[in-house]
């Protein structure tokens, strides 16, 4: 059986793009063959783009940091048409005569009107879970629904900065659902998206059951954590990320930012890291969105 020439340089050709990986750095000058081999290969895939080396993969982690610290952090405060009182007030949380004493109350304690309410005895933090979710327009996870941990291994240090926690995670679907206590926090579903590859869906829960689920996580948890303060240059940075990668034999890398955070998730045959650089310390969300509820509760019902 005679083959024509053209048939064999186009098999030549096909075998050679089945073995050949092009670094996803644009100045890579590494065209050794052996590297470009499925069971030689080495380097880190970070999303799209695989890098052939530690050094490329270093390269390009510098240009992305420099491009997200120089992303101006703009955090829009979230302003409920309800405020908490009003929502409890309509669901029978509250009477009128329960709220006023409790406003007179605050004025002579100055406290925040929720913790107010809560030491008076006139709810509970389930009730203010309740309303927050009202509010916010999602929903609030049920009583008796979080007694089970989840498989979910997420930096503890950004789940104790948002008051977050995983309360389901399913592998097979790709989806993760999230509690809050205060608020939701965006950026920070967005980041476990980018990073995670989940869908994310947010809900509401209360200080107690974010106590325990952050203490099952901890106890479970399996990824290293390294904290570092985010006051070094991207240079600095990109080459700490590249030793840790080199140190667990990183395949994979992901890049987000969430809020003054940067996260990078290192994934190894057997090692995983996660490397958080923490920014300046931000305001509390939690007091800017009372504060805003707590004036326009005053001029609602004064």
């Amino acid at each position: 059986m005679k083959l024509s020439l053209e048939s064999v340089l186009s098999r030549l050709d096909h075998g050679w793009k089945k073995m050949h990986w092009t670094c996803g750095l644009d100045e890579c000058h590494n065209k050794l063959f052996m590297r470009s081999v499925p069971q030689s290969r080495v380097g880190i895939r970070m999303g799209e783009r695989w890098y052939c080396s530690i050094d490329c993969f270093v390269k390009v982690t510098r240009l992305r940091f420099s491009a997200l610290s120089d992303v101006r952090n703009i955090n829009m405060p979230h302003i409920p048409r309800l405020t908490t009182a009003s929502v409890m007030l309509s669901k029978g949380y509250l009477t009128d005569a329960q709220f006023h004493g409790a406003q007179i109350e605050r004025r002579r304690s100055g406290e925040e009107l929720e913790d107010c309410l809560v030491r008076m005895g006139l709810i509970d933090e389930w009730h203010l879970a309740s309303a927050r979710a009202t509010q916010w327009g999602y929903p609030v996870l049920g009583r008796d629904r979080i007694s089970q941990s989840t498989n979910a291994d997420l930096p503890l240090t950004l789940m104790r900065a948002f008051s977050a926690v995983p309360l389901h995670y399913s592998e097979g679907a790709k989806r993760m659902v999230i509690g809050f206590v205060y608020r939701v926090e965006h950026t920070l579903l967005h980041s476990l998206e980018q990073v995670t590859g989940c869908r994310t869906e947010p809900c509401f829960i209360t200080p107690t059951e974010l106590h325990y689920q952050i203490e099952r996580l901890e106890a479970a948890r399996e990824n290293r954590e390294v904290v570092l303060e985010h006051s070094m240059t991207a240079a600095e940075m990109a080459n700490i990320v590249g030793g840790l990668a080199l140190e667990i034999r990183a395949r994979n890398a992901s890049l987000s930012r969430c809020q003054n955070y940067l996260w990078v998730r290192l994934l190894g045959n057997h090692r995983s890291v996660d490397v958080i650089f923490r920014g300046k310390d931000r305001r509390a969300a939690r007091k800017c969105d009372t504060f805003l509820e707590a004036g326009e509760g005053i001029r609602a019902t004064g």
